[in-house]
């Protein structure tokens, strides 16, 4: 098996460390404004991963705009820019081949709160408590 290659689903190393430095670049292009586009001019965008491909050819670009607010307007405007953008990471970044970039909603946040939800609800307060009696009838181990 080659260095390249790792076991199970999780990125390696390479893959991980390449991500952070697009998603430092790509962040940076858009809080100092050099993608021209009055769509992204009117908007805090947040990029909170990067996900590389194995190869390392493909980046997939996490983004939300501040507030959740007019999401697919904003991954057209990224989508109009991807080439340039493109560019601009080959030129900031040391890389054998510039990725292609690749922009998705970040979604992590909606499932936090879900799951917040899930936690806050009666029927899972109500398990706790009764986890907890529990508890305190288990006698205690000595440390």
């Amino acid at each position: 098996m080659s260095r390249s290659h790792h076991s199970g689903d999780q990125p390696s190393q390479r893959m991980l460390r390449v991500g952070e430095l697009i998603r430092h670049v790509v962040a940076d292009l858009l809080s100092q404004g050099v993608v021209n586009d009055p769509v992204l001019d009117d908007h805090v965008i947040s990029v909170p991963e990067v996900r590389m491909s194995p190869d390392l050819k493909l980046a997939t670009v996490f983004v939300m705009p501040l507030g959740g607010k007019d999401v697919n307007p904003v991954l057209e405007a990224l989508d109009r820019n991807r080439k340039f953008m493109r560019s601009e990471v080959a030129h900031k970044c040391t890389l054998r081949f510039a990725p292609e970039l690749r922009f998705r909603v970040d979604e992590s946040f909606d499932r936090g709160s879900r799951i917040d939800t899930l936690l806050n609800s009666p029927e899972v307060q109500r398990d706790l408590a009764v986890l907890g009696e529990d508890d305190d009838e288990a006698p205690q181990r000595p440390h």
